[in-house]
């Protein structure tokens, strides 16, 4: 884990210095691809039997940094809940880099009319960037207010931040994902990249970011709790 946390906070500050031209480039791309997943929300053709609509919120580790589209976790999730049955439809609405702050900026138009729950992933750029674990907190708060606000039901994707960081730090970081889920009634999913994170068989060159191996483990890990999420949105539509 030692091992991974330096790896992490090394490729941070690399991609520190990549410059505004491709921070640009990603958030036209998401912005695109929201556009798509509005457009198809609001227009699905009546033939098509009425998906749960979700939409997966944030970072590179949603984005799937460094793989092909069909390897990225929101599209290995959406395979792994049809295989058992749930008619979904995932949007991929990451983008690598993003912190908190850019989650909350950015809400409105990545979370498309029409969706129904979100799995929500960000967390581990703030603590790369030293921000603090209370607003780390009151921003990921606010995220989940604005979408229970819109009868959106949230699967709160938990991370661990690194532990060169400091005690005193990673302590307060880790619990803040808990505490959220209690307080607003949330699926927690308490660490993302369980069994993935530290492996070197499950991560691609960079230590980081999981080969379509560790997509795998993490859809596995995950879908108990995405299959909860998509319990809730059928009872609410129900009643």
């Amino acid at each position: 884990m030692r091992k991974f946390n330096s790896l992490l906070f090394n490729a941070d500050q690399r991609s520190a210095k990549n410059g505004a031209s491709s921070r640009r480039r990603k958030l036209f791309l998401a912005s695109l691809a929201a556009l798509c997943a509005a457009a198809w929300f609001l227009h699905a053709p009546e033939a098509i039997a009425d998906p749960v609509r979700i939409v997966a919120f944030g970072d590179s580790l949603t984005a799937g940094l460094g793989l092909p589209i069909q390897d990225a976790f929101p599209s290995k999730l959406a395979v792994a809940l049809k295989a058992k049955g749930y008619d979904v439809a995932i949007v991929n609405a990451g983008v690598s880099g993003d912190t908190t702050s850019a989650a909350l900026a950015r809400l409105d138009w990545s979370v498309a009319a029409g969706t129904q729950a979100v799995i929500l992933e960000f967390g581990t750029n703030d603590a790369f960037r030293g921000v603090l674990p209370a607003i780390i907190s009151q921003n990921l708060d606010e995220v989940i207010r604005r979408l229970k606000a819109r009868n959106i039901e949230v699967l709160l994707a938990g991370m661990y931040a690194p532990r060169n960081l400091g005690e005193g730090y990673f302590a307060a970081f880790d619990a803040i994902y808990p505490a959220l889920s209690k307080k607003h009634g949330l699926i927690l999913e308490p660490f993302f990249l369980k069994g993935v994170a530290g492996n070197a068989a499950l991560n691609q060159a960079d230590g980081i970011h999981p080969t379509a191996a560790g997509v795998d483990v993490v859809v596995k890990t995950i879908l108990p709790s995405a299959e909860a999420l998509i319990q809730r949105v059928r009872a609410r539509k129900a009643s």
